[in-house]
């Protein structure tokens, strides 16, 4: 006998509201983990690639208000760019932009490292005949690593920051 539609979609909500699954975000702005991205303080990062990952932490964590910093996610990047292809007159036909962020989230009061870890991805590139259009491919594909890289640096601090017992160690 199939069940219907609507009793079926019942049945999978009360499921699933005892599996222990709650939202990551769950009071918008005033929740929990909004309110402890928002407590995270985000130092210049050098280079072009630094400036990019910074200002995507800053627009997803929104570090950039006024409330109290508990603590300092300090980054450094390794940007490379390596030629992959090679066509039969030997010039590159394809490079590789590698992104890697290793990050420390530090405790404010203390000095203590609460979280050690690296996030990084990678795009490929057509290198053309036109070093112009080659040039912004590059630059294209380092924009989009840096909105993936802090993507993944924030997923990782919500995580953290959701759970209070793993950034104190209590």
């Amino acid at each position: 006998m199939k069940m219907p539609a609507p009793l079926a979609a019942l049945a999978l909500a009360f499921a699933a509201s005892g599996c222990g699954l709650s939202p990551m975000y769950a009071g918008g702005g005033s929740g929990a983990v909004a309110q402890g991205l928002a407590g995270i303080e985000v130092p210049a990062i050098e280079g072009k690639a630094g400036w990019l990952v910074r200002n995507a932490l800053v627009d997803q964590m929104g570090a950039g208000g006024a409330s109290a910093k508990r603590y300092r996610l300090d980054v450094r990047l390794d940007d490379k760019l390596e030629g992959l292809g090679l066509l039969s007159d030997d010039t590159i036909g394809r490079e590789r932009r590698t992104l890697r962020a290793r990050y420390q989230l530090v405790d404010l009061a203390s000095g203590a490292i609460v979280l050690d870890a690296t996030a990084g991805s990678d795009a490929g590139i057509d290198v053309v005949s036109s070093e112009y259009a080659t040039i912004a491919a590059e630059n294209t594909a380092l924009e989009n690593l840096a909105k993936d890289v802090a993507n993944r640096i924030v997923t990782r601090l919500a995580l953290q920051v959701r759970n209070p017992q793993a950034l104190t160690g209590k």
